[in-house]
């Protein structure tokens, strides 16, 4: 099974998008900073939002897709909105 998921940074409410075979794995590497695109100085990273699906190709595929900022990127973003402010209410 491969996600593709939202993360949202608990200070600076910034948003990111990817995609793993392991989501939990993948979160504490986020929150660890062993990533370089979602390093931080402070804050953590939390999960917002998966989507699932069989194959790696596909994941892939809706990954980019999210990436590009049109209209894929907006419609998941008017969809999991409540998510993203009630985290940002939580976290500060």
């Amino acid at each position: 099974m491969h996600i593709v998921y939202v993360l949202r940074h608990s200070i600076r409410g910034t948003l990111y998008i990817g995609q793993t075979s392991n989501l939990e794995k993948r979160l504490k590497s986020h929150n660890n900073n062993l990533n370089k695109s979602t390093r931080r100085n402070v804050g953590h990273w939390i999960f917002v939002y998966a989507e699932a699906y069989y194959s790696k190709s596909d994941a892939i595929q809706r990954e980019l897709k999210l990436k590009q900022h049109g209209s894929s990127k907006r419609e998941l973003l008017k969809r999991i909105h409540k998510s993203i402010i009630e985290i940002k209410s939580e976290a500060g």
